[in-house]
């Protein structure tokens, strides 16, 4: 993997090796630190802007231990995960869960009511089954596919704020929480390195990117969205952000092709199938929650319907870049997505507890 690269979003910042430390003098007493560490399944990248590198190592080690802690919560790939235990209670009525976990439920059911079921991370048994055909490089039988479908769905899935529980009313419903996670985790390891003094910081899991208060003498952490990786497409863009999150869903780099179809990652929970068209979905939103989720919803609802959905939550956009069966490429836009850097886009992921 180029070094630069983050899923289809790329850093203008240098990557570090393990967890190597890095520094340079900026203005203000404050140095660039760069960390990273493997976390959930991909790079877990940290940079901090601090007064020393104790200070930093600190700031960084807070971010780092939240990520650990959340993958306890929801890993899907973990048995003993907080997210795991819930599902093996389906249908056993209502389970106390922690805070991060309601959390992280409500937002997906909140997101699945709006999109119509295109998001739906009640689906768990249908990833499962293209995790292995895709690790087999093979088609999955599509009775299983009816099968796991006819499981459950969201509607199957009730929360109670009040006792904080969750219900599953199905025997058999698998949860996934794999298409919102990621950017849950990023702005909560955001939250816990300000809680440690640095307040200048970015946090990258995949292509899950929170961003605090800018670098030193600079308007916005500057991040690139890459192009989708077809004859005809569109350059990519630059973005520079602050105190915002940014997530892209895409094919780029987890798919499989059988008989000249490329079957992407990225479901539509509705049906239990991959999309099969080279697209590239990028969400800039206040929160890393709902970028996450936001891009994946909108890349299986497809342009019309995915700007509606981005729409509806204040101080978000999209862009959306598909290649058509006939290879013609599109490019669709909110109208307010951010314009080339230096154009700042401001959002209160801060103000969040």
């Amino acid at each position: 993997m180029n070094p630069l690269r983050l899923s289809a979003v790329s850093l203008l910042l240098a990557a570090m090796a393990g967890a190597a430390l890095a520094a340079e003098s900026m203005d203000g007493g404050l140095s660039r630190h760069a960390f990273s560490e493997p976390q959930m399944g991909t790079e877990a990248r940290i940079v901090v802007y601090a007064h020393d590198g104790a200070q930093a190592r600190r700031a960084a080690g807070a971010g780092f231990a939240r990520i650990r802690q959340l993958d306890a919560v929801l890993s899907d790939y973990r048995s003993d995960s907080e997210l795991r235990r819930l599902g093996a209670r389906a249908g056993a009525g209502p389970v106390h869960v922690s805070a991060d976990l309601f959390a992280v439920l409500q937002a997906a059911q909140s997101l699945a009511e709006r999109s119509d079921g295109a998001f739906d991370v009640t689906r768990g048994a249908v990833t499962r089954i293209w995790r292995q055909a895709r690790k087999l490089d093979e088609m999955p039988d599509p009775v299983r596919i009816r099968q796991a479908l006819a499981s459950g769905s969201y509607r199957d899935l009730q929360l109670d704020p009040e006792r904080g529980t969750v219900s599953l009313a199905r025997p058999g419903i698998q949860l996934d929480v794999g298409g919102i996670a990621k950017g849950y985790v990023a702005e909560q390891a955001l939250q816990a390195i300000r809680a440690a003094g640095a307040e200048r910081a970015l946090v990258a899991l995949g292509g899950d990117i929170a961003v605090g208060a800018p670098p030193p003498n600079e308007p916005g952490w500057r991040i690139d969205v890459a192009p989708l990786d077809v004859p005809g497409a569109p350059p990519g863009t630059t973005l520079l952000l602050k105190h915002a999150a940014v997530s892209t869903a895409g094919d780029a780099e987890q798919w499989m092709e059988i008989d000249g179809v490329r079957y992407s990652h990225v479901l539509d929970a509705r049906t239990g199938w991959p999309l099969t068209f080279r697209s590239t979905t990028t969400v800039v939103a206040p929160r890393g929650l709902q970028a996450d989720g936001l891009d994946t919803a909108a890349s299986v609802l497809g342009t019309e319907a995915g700007l509606r959905l981005v729409a509806g939550v204040p101080d978000s956009a999209v862009l959306m870049v598909r290649q058509d069966p006939d290879g013609r490429v599109q490019r669709v836009a909110s109208k307010d997505w951010p314009s080339p850097a230096p154009t700042t886009v401001t959002a209160a992921l801060e103000t969040f507890p």
